[in-house]
């Protein structure tokens, strides 16, 4: 006799038999005052028998096992493992809040008992009795002492963060000789001003309007060895740093070692006045930079050293 894949997944106590049985031509209703032939009959699952459309439910058929098929499901769910499994409920903890950091739930009371974690021995609200939940792994557990490999990866933190301070300092101080600094005025005064720049920056031709932002580009005494040179010029918002850079390199007749030398002090690096950073060489122009915006090129500056070095 065939029955459905899964009958306990089912949410009623009949399933229509297979339909992909190639053979299945029809069965007669087994209800015995009906005896209809139904190509598309239905299993009891309760008594096992087959029956027509208006004999499928169990009282429909006055079914001989009525309830068995809810009682197999409702066994298989008692089956199931339930959420906390495995985790021990402390009905008599003493008061306290949770021990999750951000929690504010009181456990250990009538209401809300405190499911105990045995592994970093601590004690939660049921919010945050799983591991995950309350980022067990972390955590060294109470009672334990940290292992030395905790330790060592704690020194070598704090070792990166200093070294990370001593290079911040270090270069704010080198940036700071890139002289000007932005200064505040009027939106009239800017809008102004990136229309007299829009007027007289250089740049390629080939760029088209729509795609041209304007800026005022310098060169530190430091960089070029000289008098500091300045000039205004256009670039394509879809370059990226890197590029602007050579090109404003070129225009003044700045030597330009990027792609010659592997040492720090020797390579230029782009500085944005109003942002007060230098800019990665891969960013886009379009997304870091406004038209009337001021660009200084630096040599020995960035980037930091690989921290993480011992």
């Amino acid at each position: 006799m065939a029955s459905s894949s899964n009958p306990d997944a089912d949410g009623t106590s009949y399933v229509m038999r297979d339909k992909t049985d190639a053979t299945l031509v029809g069965k007669h209703c087994q209800y015995e005052y009906c005896n209809q032939l139904d190509f598309l009959p239905f299993l009891c699952q309760s008594c096992g028998k087959t029956y027509c459309l208006d004999h499928r439910t169990e009282s429909g058929h006055k079914c001989s096992n009525p309830g068995a098929w809810a009682q197999r499901k409702r066994q298989a769910e008692l089956a199931k493992p339930s959420i906390g499994q495995g985790k021990t409920l402390r009905d008599r903890v003493s008061q306290k809040p949770c021990a999750s950091p951000d929690c504010k739930t009181v456990v250990g009371t009538s209401l809300t008992p405190g499911v105990h974690c045995d592994t970093c021995n601590r004690d939660y609200c049921l919010k945050h009795r799983l591991r995950e939940d309350h980022d067990c792994k972390n955590l060294v557990p109470i009672g334990a002492r940290p292992s030395p490999q905790i330790d060592a990866v704690a020194q070598k933190t704090k070792t990166t963060l200093d070294k990370l301070r001593a290079w911040g300092s270090a270069k704010r101080q080198q940036a700071e000789r890139a002289l000007p600094k932005p200064k505040p005025s009027s939106t009239a005064a800017r809008l102004a001003a990136t229309a007299k720049l829009r007027k007289t920056a250089k740049g390629r031709k080939d760029i088209s309007e729509d795609k041209r932002i304007y800026l005022y580009v310098e060169a530190e005494a430091e960089t070029a060895k000289a008098k500091l040179p300045k000039g205004e010029f256009f670039f394509s918002k879809d370059w990226v740093v890197g590029r602007l850079l050579d090109d404003a390199a070129q225009q003044l007749q700045v030597q330009n070692m990027n792609n010659k030398s592997s040492d720090e002090r020797d390579k230029l690096r782009v500085f944005h006045v109003e942002g007060g950073r230098l800019l990665e060489f891969n960013e886009k122009i379009g997304s870091s930079l406004q038209s009337g915006n001021t660009v200084i090129l630096l040599r020995g500056v960035g980037p930091p050293p690989n921290l993480m070095e011992p």
